[in-house]
């Protein structure tokens, strides 16, 4: 099995990196695309020449790394805001296809704390979108995970046909060989996780331009949330 887990950022989806790298028969990879999309863009981001000079840089080839061993699975992060136009999605469409997602008041919120105020393009819902129309797949919330992480995984686990493993519940505080050089920047709070948080509180107050953001994101929110997998 191949899975492809596309989220925007700040969206538990090192988290769900990590659950999946828990279990034996998993090997996980972070953000693939990742460099080839700093180099077309240009964008400056933190730790840009690390990850440049730690990736295939030629989205054409970064595929070729996608291979297995033939005793594993094979999970992969995907920013959905990383597959920029002209980027190949072939090999996806015979990968286990899953859409995380957030509520947008919150990723952008997490997102300013770490970067800056991001734009629609920053946070990828509108390539989320574009993504599950094109390649189908299940929808997951990051919010009905984190109120009932064993419930939900169990339920997404059995969606894809793989045998839930209690695993993916707890991983060990600290880095992980999974991580992407980017990790010291981004992962902080991650790596002094041994699980999935407790269910979130109010959603945070957005004003001027991170508010006209999530009026820009929610359409494209809602549209997924309305497909999610429901824990019942």
């Amino acid at each position: 099995m191949r899975i492809a887990m596309w989220s925007g950022p700040r969206n538990l989806s090192t988290a769900m990196m990590y659950s999946f790298g828990a279990r034996q028969d998993f090997t996980a990879m972070d953000e693939p695309f990742y460099a080839a999309y700093l180099k077309v863009t240009g964008l400056d981001h933190p730790m840009r020449d690390a990850v440049l000079a730690a990736q295939e840089q030629d989205p054409a080839l970064v595929p070729l790394g996608f291979v297995q061993d033939g005793t594993r699975h094979l999970y992969m992060k995907h920013m959905a805001q990383h597959m920029i136009d002209g980027f190949p999605l072939d090999w996806a469409e015979d990968c286990v296809n899953i859409h995380l997602i957030r509520h947008p008041a919150r990723v952008i919120a997490s997102y300013a704390e770490k970067r800056e105020a991001p734009g629609l393009a920053d946070i990828g819902f509108d390539r989320q979108v574009m993504l599950f129309e094109r390649l189908g797949g299940l929808v997951i919330d990051s919010g009905d995970i984190r109120a009932d992480p064993e419930g939900m995984l169990r339920r997404l686990c059995a969606a894809i046909d793989l045998p839930f493993d209690p695993a993916m519940l707890h991983w060990p505080a600290g880095p992980r060989a999974e991580d992407g050089v980017w990790a010291p920047h981004w992962y902080g709070a991650i790596h002094r996780s041994t699980g999935f948080a407790g269910p979130e509180g109010e959603l945070p107050l957005l004003k001027g331009a991170e508010a006209e953001v999530l009026d820009a994101a929610m359409p494209y929110y809602e549209q997924l949330f309305s497909r999610r997998l429901k824990n019942s």
